[in-house]
């Protein structure tokens, strides 16, 4: 199989979807892979060290797209290259498709198949090739949030930890999952009062279990939520709906319950967010202020961090890249029904139920 690596083009997105490891193990299988070049300089790797593990360098994406049976990338294709997807291709990326009708349009006008990391799920119902990713998200919430609480970036002033004779932080987290668990972790190692939100009790009860004591869990419902937001100097936002769209779990009226200067981090704005206010941002511009609120909502903040997510990310990808390049999507997905979970959209339909629901389509499951 041909097996292509473009260069990411969204904005300030650093990484790479292939380490020079895996672009070897695939040579040496008898697989072509297409590298585009400079394609990992933003994640530290050098060009040399794709030609060494038996990489074609590509001078253009264009021709990756156009060559490659399966297109392996970081983030979702981007408008300029939705025109580059043909019928029959296979492009393996995150997609979060409920945050875009319009990509969504174009990959199933294209003929494509989608395979998503984010909606992929192991034996046990964990999602394995988006955790690392939200571990990253997750522990990078607090230290941007911590930054954007500093008066200069016209935060509250508010240092997370306090100081003796001075009150921490305030911290909520809207969600106890992957990211809400890094965060918290984090946040509490900074010495903040942190309080987990979720409507999960046993989740809460094992968050309460492994969490310092700085970390209070609490059932999570619209009175507590307007409680919190009332309390916090810094929210984040971790709620997940695999494959569909983030509930909106604060309104544009609720930011006036909100401390002038108060921080709102929302990771889920891969998903559309889980605020009414919530609008995809960029690391150029990472924040906007409604109400006295500094909203920080960059779309792709692990992209930041590229070495190590790149890392991190590539370390579970790859042996399901493999395997669709060894077996053929069809076979692999017979080989490992994990597979299944990831396909999105086949042969211009959506086959996975929740973004099938997302924007009222036939749900067709893959085979």
């Amino acid at each position: 199989m041909i097996v292509g690596v473009p260069q990411e083009i969204k904005e300030h997105e650093y990484r790479v979807a292939m380490l020079p490891v895996g672009v070897e193990d695939l040579s040496r299988s008898g697989h072509e892979v297409l590298v585009q070049r400079s394609a990992g300089v933003g994640s530290g790797i050098a060009d040399a060290e794709y030609e060494r593990a038996g990489a074609r360098l590509c001078d253009t994406a264009e021709e990756i797209w156009a060559r490659a049976e399966l297109i392996v990338k970081v983030k979702e294709p981007q408008a300029r290259e939705w025109p580059l997807m043909r019928p029959g291709q296979h492009v393996f990326t995150y997609f979060h498709f409920a945050a875009s009708e319009p990509l969504m349009r174009a990959v199933l006008d294209s003929g494509a198949t989608a395979l998503a990391y984010e909606t992929l799920s192991g034996d046990d119902g964990q999602l394995p090739l988006l955790t690392p990713m939200s571990e990253v998200a997750g522990r990078m919430s607090i230290q941007e949030g911590a930054k954007y609480l500093e008066r200069p970036a016209l935060g509250r002033g508010v240092l997370l930890g306090g100081v003796p004779g001075v009150e921490p932080a305030h911290i909520t987290i809207l969600g106890g999952g992957v990211v809400g668990s890094n965060a918290a972790k984090i946040a509490a190692g900074f010495g903040a009062s942190v309080f987990v939100l979720d409507n999960n009790i046993e989740r809460l009860r094992y968050l309460d279990d492994v969490m310092p004591q700085n970390v209070t869990t609490v059932f999570s419902d619209r009175y507590t939520i307007l409680d919190q937001l009332a309390r916090a100097d810094l929210v984040i936002g971790a709620v997940l709906i695999r494959g569909a769209r983030a509930p909106r779990l604060v309104r544009r009226e609720d930011l006036k319950l909100m401390k002038p200067g108060a921080v709102i981090v929302d990771v889920a704005v891969d998903q559309g967010g889980c605020l009414e206010t919530t609008r995809p941002t960029t690391h150029g511009e990472p924040t906007y202020v409604i109400d006295d609120v500094v909203h920080y909502c960059v779309a792709n903040m692990p992209g930041a961090v590229s070495r190590t997510s790149t890392y991190a990310l590539c370390n579970v990808t790859f042996p399901y890249v493999r395997h669709v390049a060894r077996r053929g999507l069809v076979e692999a997905a017979r080989e490992d029904p994990d597979l299944v979970s990831a396909v999105n959209v086949h042969q211009g339909r959506a086959t996975h139920p929740a973004v099938a629901e997302t924007f009222s389509l036939e749900y067709v499951p893959f085979q």
